[in-house]
């Protein structure tokens, strides 16, 4: 059955455009949408915000303190285990506390995933101390830990498209979780006009689609190329790191290798990496190498699957190759691509040395560009997070072209 054959018997959407009146109310109420982000890719909808990747205290804090309307933070707790999480999302619910009444909390996972649900708003609602809280899921991802159905309320479609459900978030139980059906951006801005105008707090799990739709921020073309290119003109070739092994990001990494010119490929081996053979000084060399020649590089793992592949171990050691591969190429790129949610957030963090960073817009349709703060390794260099399941089979090499001068 197609979408289209399911939602034919239901009410049409609803198509006064809400946008502008969901932003004026944000910006009136003064309050700080705070996204709790378990993976980069999560901007993927937004333009023109502020992302922290430094969770202590103080930064988080100076940061709500400027009122931006939207702020993300970056947990990567799709990486971390449940004691990890826990103490994790602990810690940032008393932080956010202080600013009870200026935030509103999304704890925000990949549509296609389940994460750490209801682990993190568990944790979230106890931290915040907001016990009463009905938790928002949108759009409905399966759980890591059991539901029994008599948990669950709902917010159908038909709800929604009635263009108001405030009586609706009004009746929910105290602390329940409520599914919420929706399936366009005109669908969600119901929600979310109910939801500023509500007095009611919630805790909400979304995925990216929502924020925007919270924050009342238009859709926007894909970025052009004179946006994406260093003020000071830059002669080196751009660097993309392809760590993802999903088969979409293999058939993007074929397209681009086939049909990139004044492409450098260079494959590190996963084995080599297991067993400690692999040649990182050689690989840092060669990399340099072709990006002062003004050659574009790209820097992939082997893609043939191997026992331990899944094994967390080996998943950390092929990280690290990666950030000491980046940390040791000294020369600037003009530009880097991240291919992979966890490729993204380790090459962020832990060989740029981001700790904020401004969204700069999508070079593709669910693709963010990140502005790299002054404390990096590359101060403002265009840094491109490219999910590993995002885009057609020439998506990668589109975006390459679209980066190279």
């Amino acid at each position: 059955m197609t979408k289209d054959e399911l939602l034919s018997g239901l009410p049409a959407k609803f198509h006064d455009d809400l946008t502008p009146e969901i932003h004026t109310l944000l910006i009136e109420s003064k309050k700080t949408i705070v996204v709790l982000d378990d993976d980069p890719s999560g901007t993927n909808t937004v333009f023109d915000v502020p992302v922290l990747t430094d969770l202590s205290p103080d930064t988080i804090k100076d940061a709500i303190d400027e009122a931006p309307p939207v702020l993300f933070l970056l947990t990567h707790s799709k990486s971390l285990g449940t004691e990890q999480t826990t103490a994790l999302h602990k810690n940032l619910g008393e932080t956010l506390k202080e600013f009870e009444d200026d935030i509103i909390v999304i704890s925000r996972s990949d549509s296609s995933l389940p994460g750490k649900f209801p682990l993190e708003t568990n944790t979230l609602r106890e931290a915040l101390d907001i016990p009463k809280a009905p938790t928002l899921f949108i759009p409905c991802l399966e759980a890591d830990e059991p539901l029994t159905k008599s948990d669950f309320q709902s917010l159908s479609l038909v709800d929604i498209r009635s263009g108001d459900i405030t009586t609706k978030l009004a009746d929910l139980p105290d602390g329940s979780t409520c599914f919420v059906d929706a399936s366009s951006l005109s669908d969600l801005n119901v929600l979310s006009l109910a939801l500023l105008k509500s007095e009611r707090r919630f805790i909400i799990r979304s995925a990216a689609s929502f924020v925007q739709s919270l924050a009342g921020i238009p859709s926007r073309p894909p970025l052009e190329p004179w946006q994406l290119q260093d003020l000071d003109p830059n002669p080196n070739g751009g660097l993309i790191i392809v760590g993802s092994h999903v088969p979409k990001t293999t058939d993007q990494l074929n397209h681009l290798l086939k049909n990139s010119p004044n492409l450098t490929g260079i494959k590190l081996s996963v084995p080599d990496i297991i067993n400690s053979t692999f040649n990182l000084k050689s690989t840092i060399t060669d990399a340099q190498t072709a990006l002062t020649s003004g050659q574009n590089v790209v820097l992939f793992t082997s893609r043939k699957r191997i026992d331990g592949d899944d094994d967390p171990a080996t998943s950390k050691a092929v990280s690290k190759t990666l950030v000491e591969i980046v940390r040791g190429i000294k020369d600037r790129p003009s530009f880097l691509v991240t291919k992979g949610g966890s490729t993204s957030s380790d090459i962020a963090t832990e060989a740029l040395g981001v700790r904020q960073a401004q969204v700069l817009g999508q070079i593709l349709p669910g693709v963010p560009v990140w502005t790299i703060g002054n404390e990096t390794l590359h101060p403002g260099l265009a840094y491109v997070i490219f999910p590993g399941n995002v885009g057609d089979e020439d998506a990668l090499t589109l975006a390459v072209e679209k980066l190279t001068p």
